[in-house]
């Protein structure tokens, strides 16, 4: 869902939005700006490569298995 606000720039700051990125691209320009400094897509890509890594998930996947076959075993 898009939310519209309104903000406030210098003349020369929306002269060169309109000019270099032009007036109907300038809000996807600046979400795209501001994106990683709100969220922290970086810790995103780092879990999608960390995902996409077979071999570490299958390591992962046997570690959380051997980890549950330890709790089974200590229960009464």
């Amino acid at each position: 869902m898009r939310k519209k606000i309104t903000i406030t720039l210098s003349a020369a700051i929306y002269d060169w939005l309109y000019r270099t990125i032009g007036k109907h691209k300038m809000s996807q320009f600046i979400e795209d700006l501001l994106r990683p400094h709100v969220l922290d897509i970086s810790l995103d890509a780092g879990y999608k490569a960390m995902a996409a890594d077979q071999v570490r998930e299958s390591e992962a996947m046997e570690w959380v298995n051997a980890l549950a076959g330890e709790m089974d075993n200590e229960r009464p």
